[in-house]
């Protein structure tokens, strides 16, 4: 027999996924995007948002282009919901994954190639020396691909330093490093204690692919400043430009992070400060409950990483 109590769950269901239909799109700037993440169809995904403004009577969207972006009405609620439907999304993940034992299972890292090679080695030894059973995969990506293994749940998280930071994604530093300038031992720039951008125009630059964020980073500061250069050499790694510097084919513009190790044949200068740091750290799908093997990866990264925030990513 029915009971008065059953229209009252109805209607929290219904709004629960009104709820996610709206969280979804404004992580993702699309509907279209948010029907394919959540697996409905796009008209399906529209009502939904539809039926919650006519019943909260606000407009929760406006649309720009081939993008929409929130009202302030929009930015109000999704402050106030994204956290409970991550939450309640993230419920029977938490309680299956908490039932694991920590030595066991699985754990899934992307990871561009200055995360690969310099940032994740020390902690990848400690935390496979202290969890034996667990089978860890480091998959060495591109940027590109690195955002669609987050999106699609290919990966825990991932570590790395990006730009552009989809709404949909986390992020939390974890490492900052600077910039510097690599020559050969017999250039003129390595014989001077201070560099400035004059010195740096018209240079021979080597350079990784022009698609990588920190040189991505180093073009933008040229721009800004009206400083020209020349690529010499664009090579496929960070390792081969300190090569190829080192061979004298030209200068380069490096992180600091990957001049950890002393590298043969090639003089490191400090660049002036119009060069920004760079912040390398941890990223997560939102909504993505991390499992207690990831928790631990990123506390051996760093040891306060979830102090503030039981979910900080």
């Amino acid at each position: 027999m029915p009971t008065a109590l059953e229209p009252n769950a109805a209607y929290r269901h219904d709004r629960l996924r009104q709820l996610r239909a709206f969280c979804f799109t404004a992580e993702a700037g699309s509907i279209s995007r948010a029907a394919e993440r959540l697996g409905l169809t796009q008209p399906s995904v529209s009502l939904q948002i539809q039926a919650l403004e006519r019943e909260l009577s606000v407009t929760l969207f406006e649309r720009r282009g081939p993008r929409i972006r929130l009202t302030p009405e929009g930015e109000q609620l999704y402050a106030e919901a994204h956290q409970l439907v991550e939450a309640i999304d993230g419920l029977a993940g938490r309680f299956s994954e908490d039932s694991r034992p920590l030595d066991s299972g699985r754990l899934d890292i992307g990871a561009g190639e200055s995360s690969t090679l310099y940032l994740l080695p020390a902690t990848l030894e400690q935390f496979m020396a202290e969890h034996p059973n667990v089978r860890v995969r480091l998959h060495h990506l591109s940027v590109g691909d690195l955002m669609d293994a987050l999106r699609e749940d290919r990966v825990d998280f991932a570590v790395g330093a990006i730009l552009d930071m989809p709404d949909e994604l986390r992020y939390r530093a974890i490492y900052s490093y600077g910039l510097s300038l690599i020559t050969p031992p017999d250039h003129p720039l390595a014989r001077r204690d201070v560099i400035n951008l004059r010195d740096l125009a018209g240079q021979d630059f080597i350079i990784p692919p022009q698609n990588m964020t920190t040189w991505r980073l180093i073009s933008l500061v040229f721009q800004q400043h009206a400083v020209p250069y020349r690529i010499r050499l664009e090579v496929g790694s960070w390792e081969a430009v300190k090569r190829y510097v080192g061979l004298g084919f030209g200068i380069a513009i490096v992180s600091n992070v990957s001049l950890a190790e002393h590298y043969p044949g090639i003089v490191v200068r400090s660049l002036p400060e119009v060069f920004p740091k760079r912040t390398y750290g941890a990223m997560s799908r939102r909504g993505r409950f991390l499992s207690p093997q990831a928790r631990r990866f990123l506390e051996m990264m760093r040891p306060d990483f979830f102090a503030d925030d039981v979910n900080a990513i």
